[in-house]
């Protein structure tokens, strides 16, 4: 068995179902589950209706490499997203579609780590999403947690990492706009990252999954890509970017994203997911063209998460004064008492589910800079997130009380 296996932590809904196993529910309130990052409006139809059409190619092996056309899309897509320059995302080079980002931002530390070098490091924020903790333990890399929160634009705990420690690292997670805080790291900071990036020899994979639900239409969140171009390469060097149409387009299942930076790196990468065997179907990338061309579905999917975090607000006024992320799906809740005993507490009283945020962030110098908070996914239709909303606020008020 693989040693490094035993180094694993449970995964958080573990813990949660741990947590739980002594809660019998005896109200009359109907469950609301707010524990999950799972969208739970439908997927759309220019998605299903190109799944259907398109039956007939699950006769053939799909390629790794994915096909040119939808390749072709997502550079358009890119493009204008992130105005990036005119032809400097190729097809052919840049671009690599993948099964969802859970699996490809784990591959990617398999791909690249080089753990025949003993110090090997794998730098991640915290709190985050437990799969880069997972990734780099298993591709025999140390975890190293830095706390991205951002004050002013600015993210203190990059000048706290020693030289040593930079030296070491071989890779560096990013999630912006960021689970499980929504916050967006601004331009400034991925600037001052891929300064490191370049003097330490790092490849920086950034992990954008929610790119594309954010609060006002007029200011998109920054990319990583974007600021490689103010950066003044057009190479993406020691870049990658990774996408997803779970979040962006309400299709968690259809196991669909790519990956998109430095032309070399992905030439690896492919090479490494042709032996991983994990080319995504015809059918699927046929879907996937369809969802990337549409941007109509992605607008309305905003405006229903906005109606969400305003009714959660409201709500929540009288006893929290809460701000709402920027972008992203997610509250991020402080707690008058401790996160495990606040989420027990309201799921046994109030049949509502968060999830601790201790779970979600590592103890460093004493710290855990997730306690103090659960992680609420504002993912139910806008009626059920107020319901729940008003359930909290009165547990918060017998709190207080």
């Amino acid at each position: 068995m693989n040693p490094y296996l035993n180094e694993l932590q449970p995964y958080p809904f573990e813990k949660l179902r741990k947590l739980f196993a002594d809660i019998k529910y005896s109200g009359d309130a109907s469950l609301i589950n707010l524990s999950i990052g799972e969208p739970k409006s439908p997927t759309p139809a220019v998605i299903q209706e190109a799944l259907a059409q398109h039956t007939a190619e699950l006769a053939y092996y799909p390629k790794t490499q994915g096909m040119p056309e939808l390749r072709q899309t997502i550079a358009q897509w890119l493009s204008q997203r992130f105005d990036l320059s005119p032809g400097s995302i190729n097809p052919e080079h840049n671009i690599l579609p993948v099964n969802g980002t859970r699996e490809a931002l784990f591959a990617i530390a398999q791909s690249l780590i080089d753990n025949s070098k003993t110090d090997a490091q794998v730098m991640l924020p915290n709190p985050f999403y437990q799969i880069y903790e997972g990734a780099a333990i298993l591709a025999g890399a140390k975890p190293c947690y830095l706390d991205f929160s951002v004050i002013n634009g600015q993210v203190p705990a990059l000048d706290d990492v020693s030289e040593d420690s930079w030296r070491n690292t071989q890779l560096l997670y990013l999630c912006t706009p960021g689970n499980p805080t929504g916050e967006v790291l601004p331009q400034s900071v991925l600037l001052k990252l891929l300064d490191y990036a370049h003097r330490y020899d790092f490849v920086i994979v950034s992990d954008e999954c929610y790119s594309e639900i954010y609060r006002q239409d007029d200011q998109p969140p920054a990319g990583l890509l974007a600021a490689a171009r103010t950066y003044g390469d057009d190479r993406y060097q020691r870049c990658l970017a990774f996408y997803s149409l779970s979040k962006r387009s309400n299709a968690p299942g259809l196991r669909s994203g790519f990956v998109a930076g430095d032309a070399e790196i992905i030439k690896t990468y492919l090479r490494y997911r042709t032996y991983h065997g994990c080319s995504m179907s015809n059918t699927v990338q046929l879907a996937s063209i369809a969802a990337w061309q549409d941007e109509a579905h992605v607008t309305a999917n905003r405006q229903r998460y906005d109606q969400s975090f305003q009714r959660v607000q409201a709500a929540l006024h009288p006893t929290t004064d809460i701000s709402i992320p920027s972008a992203g799906f997610y509250l991020w809740l402080p707690t008058l008492i401790d996160d495990e005993e606040f989420a027990h507490a309201l799921y046994s009283q109030h049949n509502v589910i968060v999830l601790p945020g201790k779970y979600l962030g590592r103890e460093v110098a004493g710290h855990n800079p997730g306690a103090g908070h659960v992680r609420i996914a504002l993912v139910a239709s806008p009626e059920e997130c107020q319901a729940a909303a008003i359930r909290i606020n009165q547990f918060i008020q017998s709190l207080s009380v």
